[in-house]
C-alpha cells in the first residue's frame, strides 16, 4: 500500500462537501489517508475513536454519498478513483474481494450493485446505538437502507481544541442550555472566540473533563459584564484574540489557575 494519498478538488472543494461539519470532513480525510489502494478501510471505528468523531459524522458521509459501509465493518471511499491513480507497478489489489464484488465503478465512482440489501450501520462505536428504532430510509444511488435512531446528542461542528490535541465538538443541546442560562450572551459567537483564544494559548487548553467548566465560566463572566448580543467584538474577550493581548490578560485575571482544567 502506498504511503501517499491525494484528494481531488472536484470532490472536496464543493459546496456539498464544505457544508458538512468540520468533524465529518476531518473523518473523511483520515479515512482517505488510511485506505488501501482500492479505497477500502478496514478499521473505521478505530479511526473514529482516535480523532473523537461520532457516529453522526459517519452517517453524514454515508448519506452524502462519500463512503459506502459494508456488513463486514469495512467501508469504501466512493470517489477513490478520482482522488488517486496508482501506477501498476506499485498497485496492490485490495484483499476485500467480497466487498469489491458488491460494487460497480461508474465514471470512477463506486456504486453498489445490490438492489435493496442494507450494507450500513456496521461502524458504530457504541453497539447500543444499534438498538434504536428504524425511523427513516436513506437512498444512495441504488442503496436503500434503514437508518437507526441516533441516541447520541447532535453535535454542532464547533470544535474546541483540547490539551490532548483532540477536539470537543459542542453538543447542540448544550448550546440551547447555555442560551437559556445566559440570555444576554451570543453563545455560538463566544464559543468561536474561545476557539481563537485556545488556539493562541495552547498551554492553557483544557481536558475533556474540564472543558464544560471552562465554557460555563467564560459565558457567566460575559453575562455579568453586560453580555455580547448586539455588540461587535466586545463580548467577554473583545476583538483582541492575540496572545498576550487584552483577551489573554482578562482571562488570566478572571480564571487564574485550577479553573476548568
Amino acid at each position: 500500500m502506498a504511503n501517499r494519498r491525494m484528494f481531488s478538488l472536484d470532490v472536496v472543494a464543493t459546496d456539498k462537501f464544505i457544508e458538512l461539519p468540520v468533524s465529518a470532513q476531518c473523518l473523511y480525510f483520515h479515512l482517505g489517508m488510511r485506505a488501501d489502494d482500492d479505497g477500502f478501510v478496514s478499521f473505521p471505528r478505530q479511526i473514529m475513536k482516535m480523532i473523537s468523531c461520532t457516529k453522526k459524522d459517519m452517517d453524514m458521509l454515508t448519506e452524502s454519498g462519500y463512503v459506502i459501509p459494508f456488513k463486514s465493518g469495512v467501508i469504501v471511499i466512493r470517489h477513490w478513483k478520482q482522488h488517486n491513480y496508482i501506477q501498476a507497478d506499485r498497485y496492490k489489489k485490495t484483499k476485500y474481494s467480497e466487498e469489491r464484488q458488491q460494487l460497480d465503478l461508474v465514471d470512477n465512482v463506486y456504486v453498489s450493485n445490490l438492489d435493496t440489501e442494507c450494507i450500513q450501520n456496521v461502524y458504530e462505536v457504541d453497539t447500543q446505538d444499534r438498538l434504536g428504532k428504524v425511523r427513516d430510509r436513506i437512498e444512495l444511488g441504488n442503496i436503500i437502507c434503514p437508518e437507526p435512531e441516533n441516541l447520541t446528542p447532535d453535535q454542532s461542528g464547533i470544535l474546541l481544541p483540547l490539551n490532548d490535541k483532540s477536539f470537543y465538538d459542542v453538543p447542540l443541546d448544550k448550546i440551547t442550555l447555555w442560551e437559556n442560562t445566559y440570555p444576554a450572551v451570543e453563545v455560538e459567537q463566544e464559543l468561536r472566540r474561545m476557539i481563537a483564544w485556545l488556539d493562541s494559548n495552547p498551554a492553557k487548553r483544557k481536558t475533556r473533563r474540564g472543558i464544560e467548566r471552562f465554557i460555563n465560566n467564560w459565558l457567566a463572566r460575559t453575562q455579568d459584564h453586560g453580555g455580547s448580543k448586539g455588540k461587535k467584538g466586545d463580548g467577554m474577550i473583545g476583538a483582541d484574540n492575540k496572545k498576550g493581548g487584552q483577551a489573554a490578560d482578562f482571562y488570566e485575571q478572571f480564571m487564574g489557575t485550577g479553573h476548568g482544567d
